[in-house]
């Protein structure tokens, strides 16, 4: 078997503009390490990515201090029947609920809302992520509006797109403010910090550069994490739960039952939550998934370039 595998995996619903998931699996000593940034990112964005999937693939990841994560139901930006559906399906006392879809209105959002709430029932937690959607005012005006729908909101996730723009917000409304893309996107993620934009801080183990690198910056950020997933398969989610295990406090779910919202996986055993918990487990990858998940010539073509561009500039 080749050390380097282009996989390609319908997703369930539509999900961040996505229909089918795609990435690469690299194999080293320790088992295999996920290369999937999203389509758009260029190398310099991506290069990060690549450095997770290489610690990952060398094993080399910190011992954990818990043997399981609690984590959150992944809602999409669905109709109301569809949200209860899911939610009830997840198996998880928190739900995250995606917001600010573009193409929907704030009364679509407050639908969704309304039947996740029905569906956790009134001791259930609600997150939102508006993926940095909002202006100031919008943001301030929607949150209260959701906060209403949800039956009380356990934070708001990235309302708006800048650091300043978090700040602002953060300090207008009632709702607790997450920051994601402001750390992860950002050239300096410890700004969040020392604008106080936030009040948990989301961190990702690819887009952050390994497990490694995520434990550094949250223990400087001094804000409680949350981790969550880039739409990985087992391989990559479990980065993230090596991440979530590591960590001295979890006050929070995680945002790793992503793999729900994928039609297949590339493992024999799926990292999918049992009454809101994920083992920490190295999921072992099945030779027959990742056959029948692989990518066409093209779509191998193109990973295969974006994977020499990164290393190229290394």
């Amino acid at each position: 078997m080749p050390d380097v595998h282009v996989f390609s995996i319908p997703m369930r619903t539509r999900f961040r503009g996505i229909a089918v998931r795609e990435g690469m699996l690299l194999r080293g000593r320790a088992g295999w390490g996920e290369f999937s940034p999203f389509l758009e990112y260029d190398a310099t964005v991506a290069e990060p990515w690549l450095r997770a999937a290489v610690e990952a693939a060398a094993g080399d990841w910190p011992d954990p201090v818990r043997d399981r994560v609690p984590v959150n139901v992944t809602v999409p930006a669905v109709d109301p029947g569809a949200a209860h559906a899911i939610v009830r399906a997840g198996g998880c006392t928190t739900a995250k609920v995606k917001v600010a879809e573009p193409g929907q209105t704030t009364s679509d959002d407050e639908a969704r809302l309304e039947a996740v709430r029905d569906a956790l029932g009134p001791s259930g937690a609600i997150r939102v992520d508006a993926n940095g959607a909002w202006d100031v005012d919008t943001a301030i005006r929607v949150t209260s509006l959701l906060d209403r729908a949800a039956g009380g909101l356990e934070y708001v996730e990235q309302p708006c797109a800048t650091v300043e723009e978090l700040a602002l917000v953060r300090r207008r409304v009632n709702v607790p403010v997450a920051a994601d893309e402001s750390i992860r996107r950002a050239e300096d993620p410890y700004r969040v910090r020392d604008l106080e934009a936030a009040d948990i801080a989301v961190l990702k183990v690819q887009p952050l550069g390994g497990v490694r690198a995520c434990l550094r910056i949250a223990e400087d950020i001094g804000l409680p994490v949350v981790v969550s997933s880039a739409l990985e398969t087992s391989v990559g989610i479990a980065a993230g739960v090596a991440l979530a295990a590591a960590l001295p406090d979890l006050p929070y779910a995680c945002g790793l039952a992503t793999v729900q919202l994928l039609t297949d996986d590339v493992v024999r055993e799926p990292l999918l939550p049992s009454d809101g918990w994920l083992p920490v487990v190295r999921p072992e990858v099945d030779d027959a998934r990742l056959a029948a998940l692989a990518a066409g010539e093209e779509r191998t073509a193109h990973w295969t370039a974006r994977l020499a561009a990164i290393r190229q500039d290394q």
